[in-house]
């Protein structure tokens, strides 16, 4: 792609970009710890309150040096902050700060609405889907990085390579996973889409699967003549919606499947995976190549998940005119994201590894995935339900998920602020678990709270097991306290 093409002025006094002071209401929220050290690095000054509650991005706004207050009151929003941005997990009802700034006269927007601000103006490459966003954002954004595009880039989730959630560049390209709940994309006005696949989540605000679906096609509906959609063909939603929604260029990507970017023979040799990709047809796609086979690609990222993610990130990198030969470096040098089957280390011999799935098709995939790289080792799987209108919906689709799994131990669900809370517990759970499962003699257990847990954790793990922590929300407590 020219970059000419995305060098459109910009009034940097207009919206967001021209305040020097913002104060951010809930700040050690992913999101909003992406956003205040986007935001910090442009040179505005950012503060912001929450609780004292420890979360994955203390250190991420520590190392920022950003002001954080552990409590929410009235007077801690500064008297002279240019605009004050808030976390949707508040409202008006149960936090006194949002009350607050609602009421003052000091421009107030929710996370979405600055970030979008911030996006609209740039040339907007969006990463949506119910699963791999995170992963698949960074992986793009290191790789336009290392290629020399100096796009700027926000992520959910830290990224080593990046010393936090973002990266800061001097190119109009602005990568960013964005988040679908509460229709947060109605807000954004993308140049690019990266769409991984549609798998219904998040029914405490969605009724119905095609309430969820059709927030994912209003979005594609946005893309312009000029710009591009990555899809997954492999998604049958995406394969039956994307070419008749879309008014931009559609690129396809699968598994041995018909697409436009095609990947097979996949390998798994000394904890990389090695895949071949071919493209479909002799067309403007692959421009500049001979033939339509691109080569051999390898990858430290394990698991089918991470295949899917590596060809959206090698569709656009084509797309954005990014040389094969750098596409297929940094592709093989990127180490992933905090929360996405991160080695925490050993306890006493035994593998600790925390993952952030928290959706059932998540969960199945990780625990495969898992299996894969520790095909003989006990695996042991400790899961800390996240809302429980999500497991009450998916409760049975939970329980199908833990088949690979030597022992399952459920926690308490992990309720949302946002949320009604009950109408179901973990040994609902437990106990639909201990039907699906297909060999009877595996244990599953139900232990309330993340200390006991451990305790339990201490005195019956043996060497050359695994344990494997999932869930958004504070399980990989468990592996921290383990391998210290």
């Amino acid at each position: 792609m020219d970059l000419t093409k995305i060098n459109r002025r910009h009034n940097p006094s207009s919206g967001i970009g021209g305040a020097r002071k913002i104060y951010m209401i809930g700040i050690k929220g992913m999101g909003m710890t992406m956003l205040a050290q986007y935001l910090k690095e442009k040179g505005v000054e950012i503060s912001g309150s929450d609780t004292k509650e420890k979360f994955m991005t203390d250190e991420v706004l520590k190392s920022a040096e950003i002001k954080i207050i552990e409590r929410f009151a009235k007077d801690n929003i500064p008297k002279d902050a240019d605009i004050i941005i808030y976390s949707t997990a508040y409202d008006a009802k149960q936090n006194v700060e949002v009350a607050q700034a609602l009421k003052s006269k000091v421009r107030t927007l929710t996370y979405a609405q600055a970030l979008a601000e911030i996006f609209n103006q740039k040339y907007g490459v969006a990463v949506v889907g119910s699963h791999g966003k995170t992963t698949t954002t960074a992986w793009l954004g290191y790789i336009m990085g290392k290629a020399g595009l100096k796009p700027s880039v926000m992520v959910g989730a830290s990224v080593p390579q990046f010393n936090g959630l973002s990266l800061i560049g001097s190119s109009d390209y602005l990568v960013a996973e964005l988040d679908e709940y509460q229709n947060k994309l109605k807000y954004f006005q993308p140049q690019g889409v990266l769409l991984n696949n549609i798998d219904y989540d998040h029914p405490d605000f969605f009724p119905t699967e095609n309430d969820y679906q059709n927030i994912f096609i209003e979005f594609i509906k946005k893309i312009p003549s000029r710009g591009f959609l990555v899809c997954n063909f492999d998604d049958n939603i995406i394969r039956k919606t994307a070419n008749v929604n879309c008014r931009g260029k559609v690129i396809s990507y699968a598994i041995d499947e018909v697409a436009d970017f095609v990947a097979y023979d996949i390998k798994l040799f000394n904890n990389r995976q090695y895949f071949k990709v071919k493209l479909a047809a002799p067309d403007e796609i692959n421009a500049g190549f001979n033939g339509t086979d691109l080569g051999n690609f390898s990858t430290k990222l394990i698991g089918k998940h991470n295949i899917y993610n590596a060809l959206a990130v090698i569709a656009t990198g084509v797309e954005l005119d990014i040389d094969l030969v750098d596409i297929r470096k940094y592709l093989e040098e990127f180490e992933g994201t905090m929360r996405r089957m991160q080695v925490l280390g050993q306890f006493r011999g035994a593998t600790v590894i925390d993952d952030y799935a928290h959706h059932p098709t998540e969960i199945k995939t990780t625990i495969a995935t898992a299996r894969q790289l520790y095909e003989d080792k006990k695996l042991i799987v400790v899961f800390h339900p996240h809302t429980f209108t999500r497991t009450k919906v998916f409760l049975d689709d939970f329980a199908k998920s833990f088949s690979k799994a030597d022992e399952v131990i459920v926690l308490d669900i992990y309720g949302s602020a946002r949320e009604k809370q009950g109408g179901v517990h973990s040994r609902d759970l437990m106990k639909k678990i201990n039907e699906k499962l297909e060999v009877r003699s595996k244990k599953v257990l139900y232990i309330p709270t993340l200390g006991e847990c451990e305790k339990y954790l201490r005195e019956n793990v043996a060497r050359g097991d695994v344990v494997l922590l999932m869930g958004a929300g504070d399980v990989f407590r468990i592996g921290e306290n383990l391998v210290k």
